[in-house]
């Protein structure tokens, strides 16, 4: 499985069905000609998968692959994982159930 290696010089492998995402932001908008602070904007529901776990398993003891790999563009709830830091940039710790989608450019 890939780990967390882009900028990052601690590696890192989420367990079982859990994904390390990092959130994308978007382009700073100005609306109006009003710059809206940090403070007040709303922290983005988009990533990218830097690693995934396993797989999730059941009472048997079989691995179900996750249905997400790494490099992928997910869309996630906006109350979605758990804030974390690793060498000073901020990642997400999130179930694949959590997941809203996969983003594809056409």
């Amino acid at each position: 499985m890939p780990t967390a290696t882009a900028s990052v010089a601690t590696s890192f492998t989420p367990l079982h069905d859990r994904l390390l995402v990092r959130r994308i932001e978007e382009t700073e908008s100005i609306r109006g000609g009003i710059i809206i602070p940090d403070s007040a904007k709303e922290k983005p529901q988009e990533g990218e998968v830097i690693s995934v776990g396993k797989g999730k398993s059941n009472d048997e003891g079989k691995v179900f692959p996750l249905d997400v790999k790494a490099g992928d563009r997910v869309l996630f709830g906006k109350y979605s994982g758990t804030e974390i830091k690793i060498d000073g940039e901020e990642f997400l710790i999130m179930r694949e159930e959590e997941v809203l989608g996969i983003l594809k450019k056409k």
